[in-house]
């Protein structure tokens, strides 16, 4: 492959880890908003490692005016006694806590995918070997991407957690699912490209392409 090639490779690596970094970091990958009672409205955002309650409340003064008062505090989530993770959820915690594995198993074979181009540009013959390797670490990093959003877009959809039947996606879900895509593409870029590549094609490899030796 090109020199070239593995430059936009990376980058766009790094865009597709980026990506799953926030998503892990944000607690908004389903958000759920409860109705207004007596003037307090309860938000609840729940992220891949942490949960999220803002309660905003409203009190009436004097001839109308209001003043709103929040709160806005975060948990760990799922915990194993408040969520109910020894009894009747204990299959939503096993798959919950399973997405947020796999994502950061995907952080990791990010990371080492970008390692491995850096160190695969150095040489022409490396380029020349490397590819399939990035591919594959690609592809790992996709598949645990994909694992993660399957597990969270199931729990949606199934509700299978208090209050999750008013649930709707947040910022998170959205960058989890850029990141998954992102991956997917490049994951069928780079093996294309690759196998051009080997089989000498001068778009691919560039002015010295690979040619068998002759014997």
């Amino acid at each position: 492959m090109r020199k070239t090639s593995y430059v936009v490779t990376f980058f766009v690596v790094a865009v597709s880890l980026l990506l799953n970094v926030f998503s892990i970091q944000r607690s908004d990958w389903l958000i759920v908003r409860y109705p207004e009672v007596l003037g307090s409205r309860l938000t609840v955002e729940y992220g891949l490692m942490r949960s999220c309650e803002y309660q905003a409340v409203r009190l009436p003064v004097g001839g109308g005016s209001k003043i709103e008062y929040s709160d806005y505090r975060c948990r760990s989530f799922p915990a194993r006694v408040k969520d109910g993770c020894e009894k009747e959820n204990q299959t939503f915690c096993v798959e919950w806590t399973t997405a947020g594995y796999l994502s950061e198993l995907a952080t990791g074979f990010g990371a080492v995918s970008t390692l491995a181009i850096v160190f695969g540009v150095t040489t022409h013959s490396r380029r020349r070997r490397i590819w399939k390797m990035v591919a594959a670490l690609v592809a790992l990093h996709a598949i645990c991407l994909i694992g993660t959003f399957a597990i969270i877009t199931d729990t949606y959809n199934q509700a299978n957690f208090p209050g999750f039947e008013r649930a709707r996606p947040g910022v998170a879900y959205i960058l989890g699912t850029l990141a998954w895509v992102t991956a997917v593409l490049l994951t069928f870029g780079v093996t294309v490209t690759g196998t051009a590549a080997s089989m000498g094609h001068r778009w691919a490899a560039g002015n010295r392409a690979y040619t068998p030796i002759q014997g």
